[in-house]
């Protein structure tokens, strides 16, 4: 069985993924819709898609079996509701929503209809994570009692540029969006691995100082100023968990701009730029040669004259030693990946989960646990560090978590 697909969304982000569903074997058609028509009609001109829908209703209206939304990230809750009610399996970039009703509903909605949803994060895929869920798997790190995220990208490595093509005259105000209502690249990386959730938090947002119109509460569309905040998070398993959501920092993101920490009462995981290592009781291991991805197309390609240098490293990057390449359809598999190998895989698991109807790894209870967090965490940090609990939306169907 096959379907049909509508992408929502023709930025610099979606056309990476929509190439990857046009190859796929069991992706019968893939269509486009975005607010800006000539992007859309571009996208289908030069990738040769099926066609174009002259919006968002147009699409949701007509036979597509499934949409993939790469729109703002602030839009995605009322988009999966809206999509999910008219029928169609909804694959949506992170993050899940930006508020927990939205959250929610999402779930809710799931439920009701059985339809199939999938957050993309790229995390689950990210070789670290993959390479400590072997570990924990294994037993090698005993029990598990601490974990670290960051994702460290600086807003001069390509932010300004990216905002400004999505933002318009306006993207000032967009460009201040709050760090922790952006945390699954950190929380998934670290719960991908970790089968438990958050149960509360404490968090600090720094106040940004660059004074250049961007985290103005007087410019935000959020009322943001944060530039940059730290959580740290209970977790039910026993043990914490801290990430940090970075935009103002001096840190090679285009080498890797998510990295992790995993420590066990038999072994420990640690993370920089540009070393990995595994370590014990009995000595230090370094493993980047399995964990640190290859490029699968070069940065000059001009298929990424619209992106920004300093975000192209992100679209390129292929597999790790780590990642099990051999799952994903020959298909896709030689075509360029991005985002620490994950694209490949993100893609085919969505596939799978619609025509085998299973559940995707990253599902709606699982995305909520990667997502929510970040939205507590971010107005603790705006009541100065106030402790708050973290409601859990359950597990999916026939799952088992901590």
């Amino acid at each position: 069985m096959s379907f049909s697909l509508g992408i929502v969304g023709a930025g610099q982000f979606s056309g990476q993924f929509a190439t990857l569903f046009h190859h796929h074997p069991d992706v019968s058609a893939v269509y486009v819709t975005d607010l800006i028509a000539e992007r859309a009609d571009e996208l289908v001109r030069t990738a040769g898609f099926a066609g174009t829908f002259a919006d968002f209703d147009e699409m949701l209206a007509s036979p597509v079996d499934a949409v993939a939304i790469f729109t703002q990230r602030w839009t995605h809750g009322p988009l999966v509701i809206k999509a999910l009610r008219a029928g169609k399996h909804v694959y949506s970039a992170v993050p899940m929503a930006i508020s927990a009703e939205e959250i929610a509903e999402i779930i809710d909605t799931v439920r009701e209809t059985g339809l199939t949803y999938m957050m993309g994060e790229t995390s689950f895929y990210n070789p670290a994570t993959v390479f400590a869920r072997k570990k924990l798997a294994a037993g090698e790190f005993g029990r598990l009692f601490y974990g670290e995220g960051d994702y460290v990208h600086d807003m001069d490595l390509g932010f300004y540029e990216a905002y400004q093509y999505s933002g318009g005259e306006n993207w000032k105000a967009t460009a201040s969006y709050p760090p922790l209502l952006y945390p699954t690249h950190s929380i998934g990386g670290v719960l991908g691995a970790w089968p438990t959730h958050a149960t509360a938090v404490t968090a600090v947002g720094v106040v940004d100082d660059r004074g250049d119109g961007v985290f103005d509460k007087a410019v935000s569309q959020f009322d943001n100023d944060f530039s940059n905040a730290t959580a740290l998070f209970e977790l039910a398993a026993g043990g914490s968990m801290r990430i940090n959501e970075f935009r103002r920092v001096g840190y090679p993101s285009h080498l890797r701009e998510s990295r992790f920490r995993w420590f066990g009462t038999e072994g420990s995981f640690e993370q920089l730029a540009l070393t990995t290592v595994w370590q014990n009781r009995e000595g230090v291991q370094d493993i980047s040669a399995q964990i640190d991805t290859h490029a699968s197309l070069s940065p000059d390609d001009p298929s990424l004259a619209h992106v920004a240098p300093a975000l192209r490293d992100a679209f390129v990057s292929g597999y790790a030693e780590i990642h099990d390449r051999d799952r994903i359809p020959a298909e896709i598999r030689s075509l360029h990946n991005g985002h620490e190998g994950s694209h490949h895989f993100l893609v085919d698991d969505f596939v799978r989960a619609v025509v085998d109807q299973t559940l995707p790894p990253v599902n709606a209870w699982q995305a909520a646990r990667f997502t929510l967090p970040g939205v507590i965490a971010h107005e603790s940090a705006r009541r100065g560090g106030e402790r708050l609990i973290i409601p859990d939306l359950g597990d999916a169907p026939g799952a088992s978590h901590v």
